[in-house]
């Protein structure tokens, strides 16, 4: 039977450089709502996540932070839908343009791509 699981501890993210290598140099790139994701098999019992957001998007980490949190929160909501498969999200800086709503709706619907 499938647990359903909402943590997002330390191994459902990408942290070694090694890692986003593999991923940069073979990938499945979507591009949606101003957010790319490049995605690849893993051989985990689980997703992995990855995010970069560069100082083009803001210069205040605060922001960007905030990005971050969104980005996070929906990928563990949705953990328990996706394919194993280690995703890197990176935020173009139009992004910044979106209202808040907007923005959480729209990480929504890029993880709808990726279901099961």
């Amino acid at each position: 039977m499938h647990q359903i699981r909402f943590s997002f501890s330390k191994k459902f993210r990408l942290s070694h450089c090694n890692h986003f290598k593999k991923i940069f140099q073979k990938s499945i790139k979507l591009s949606i709502y101003n957010m790319i994701v490049l995605s690849t098999k893993n051989h985990l019992s689980h997703p992995r996540l990855g995010i970069i957001i560069s100082k083009k998007v803001s210069k205040s980490s605060c922001k960007r932070n905030t990005i971050k949190r969104f980005i996070r929160e929906s990928f563990r909501l949705s953990q328990n839908y996706l394919y194993n498969m280690d995703y890197i999200v990176l935020v173009r800086p139009k992004i910044m343009y979106y209202k808040r709503c907007l923005l959480i709706k729209n990480i929504k619907l890029l993880w709808m791509y990726y279901y099961q």
